[in-house]
């Protein structure tokens, strides 16, 4: 019991310095706003901040961890039959639906995006975060059909996956979309992406 209140409690300090967080930015420039002013707001020490984010960047980012977890677990658990596009296209759909919950709703992602035009260092972040979680799904497809794509086939088919995600994403909010509007041009980019997918033929047929 007493570990359960404390999980609760570090969950719901976590979530009052991404409110907190989300407020400040809102108000004012990103860049004038210190990790110091986020964690006077919420009402924690600077100390408690780090123990929860290592930057002011990753607040913004607070989910992404939970959303590349969904998207492993949904090829972990991959059924028997299942296909590479048809797995990946779950994963996908798992961390969207994830989005959803929380970026989308909120306003995160809006947010998140409208900063990373004019924030040097929340680009940086933005791009290394994709990268590391492109490169965690790749592994894990490769792993899971060895015999059917091999590390660079892996890795395009993730990266054309959540590159159409992101763009598609980028573009909806820019245009003003609802989350819900938002929602459907993500998984519309996963359709094109994973519908269109073929397995590479054997090199043998490209010899006849």
């Amino acid at each position: 019991m007493t570990m359960g209140l404390r999980e609760l409690k570090k969950q719901r300090t976590r979530l009052a310095l991404v409110e907190a967080a989300i407020g400040l930015f809102r108000e004012r420039d990103y860049e004038q706003v210190t990790v110091a002013e986020i964690a006077e707001a919420a009402e924690v020490s600077t100390r408690t901040f780090f123990l929860h984010f290592q930057a002011k960047e990753d607040v913004l980012f607070a989910n992404s961890d939970v959303r590349v977890d969904l998207g492993l677990r949904a090829v972990a658990e991959r059924a028997p039959d299942e296909r590479p596009a048809g797995v990946l296209a779950r994963a996908m759909a798992d961390m969207i639906g994830d989005s959803w919950d929380s970026d989308l709703t909120s306003g995160l992602a809006a947010l998140r995006v409208r900063l990373a035009a004019s924030a040097p260092a929340l680009q940086a972040r933005m791009l290394q975060r994709y990268v590391t979680a492109q490169d965690e799904l790749a592994r894990a497809l490769h792993r899971a059909y060895p015999e059917e794509l091999d590390p660079i086939e892996a890795a395009a088919l993730v990266g054309a996956a959540v590159g159409a995600v992101s763009a598609a994403t980028m573009v909806a909010i820019g245009r003003g979309d609802s989350p819900e509007e938002v929602r459907t041009a993500m998984r519309r980019a996963v359709d094109l992406v994973t519908r269109g997918y073929q397995p590479p033929a054997p090199i043998a047929d490209y010899d006849a």
